[in-house]
């Protein structure tokens, strides 16, 4: 191949949520199809995915996680802002409210950070290529500058800023989801300048809220990835073909999950257990969507290889 266009990061989410999902996970990543995951380290399997990463060589980061299951710090106690009933988290919406009605204490955010940071290094024996947040918790306001610090205190140099081009002229997304990508989108939005002071990197683009479960497709997954470029190059730069545009695509591929092996202490969700993660697996294995990415100059690469 010439000099790709596109440099493309296929991150796959959720590592350790279930022993299927990390099945689809590794078939992917050996297939050529995944670049890295991201490893929910309070997960039922994480354990396991852990083990699997490190035999296959699959570069993973820590997927932060604020809002589903138990958390991993031992000091958190049901007395704590971030645990509702049962010493689980508050969930994504949950959260999110707490969070806005100023119920959240952050030096907690810190320490269940700082613990999960911990306990990905006691899994991997080193500490993570990137950190994004479950649930895009990381961006959200109060939050983000917490685990900005908390990264640079552990040399982490790579995360994820949910801004996608083109998001609000996708009308095949379901209201709801629409509502709720958007509000990611600005978080993430005005979570750039102070990620950037604290010195975190992120690829040029990225894409995925378009794109996942049902919604997902190869000619979608084109489509964002021209809106991607589009968005970072002027179309000079583009007609004179520009320097490579590195792109991040989200993904959440695997085969359902199934109670009771899965989650993050409270079982499944919905959408692990529907047949869109499965989905997800066929549609990022195509060959159609790989002799696309040949066609089109695009190279697949880990975080890691910028």
């Amino acid at each position: 191949m010439n000099e790709p266009r596109v440099r493309l990061i296929v991150t796959g989410d959720d590592f350790g949520y279930c022993p299927l999902r990390d099945q689809g996970l590794v078939e992917a990543f050996l297939a050529g199809a995944l670049t890295g995951v991201s490893l929910l380290v309070n997960g039922a399997s994480a354990d396991t995915a852990a083990q699997l990463a490190r035999r296959h060589g699959i570069p993973a980061g820590l997927h932060a996680n604020l809002s589903e299951g138990r958390p991993v710090s031992p000091s958190l106690g049901s007395r704590a802002s971030l645990i509702g009933p049962g010493g689980f988290f508050l969930g994504k919406m949950g959260f999110r409210k707490a969070l806005a009605e100023g119920r959240v204490m952050l030096p907690e955010v810190r320490e269940e950070l700082r613990a999960q940071l911990s306990r990905f290094q006691d899994l991997l024996g080193q500490e993570p290529t990137h950190v994004d947040g479950h649930q895009h918790v990381h961006v959200l306001p109060g939050v983000r500058q917490v685990f900005a610090g908390v990264l640079r205190e552990h040399g982490v140099r790579y995360t994820r800023v949910p801004v996608e081009a083109g998001l609000r002229r996708c009308d095949w997304l379901e209201p709801q989801l629409r509502t709720f990508a958007l509000a990611v989108e600005e978080d993430a939005q005005a979570a750039k300048e102070e990620f950037k002071e604290l010195g975190l990197r992120w690829p040029d683009a990225f894409i995925g809220l378009s794109t996942m479960g049902k919604d997902m497709s190869v000619s979608r997954i084109e489509a964002a990835i021209e809106r991607a470029v589009e968005s970072v190059l002027s179309r000079e730069e583009i007609l004179q073909g520009g320097r490579a545009v590195t792109v991040e695509l989200m993904t959440h591929p695997g085969y359902p999950s199934v109670s009771p092996t899965s989650g993050c202490g409270e079982g499944p969700d919905a959408f692990s257990q529907s047949w869109e993660r499965l989905h997800e697996l066929q549609t990022l294995l195509d060959p159609a969507l790989h002799n696309s990415y040949r066609q089109r100059s695009i190279k697949l690469c880990a975080l890691e290889d910028l």
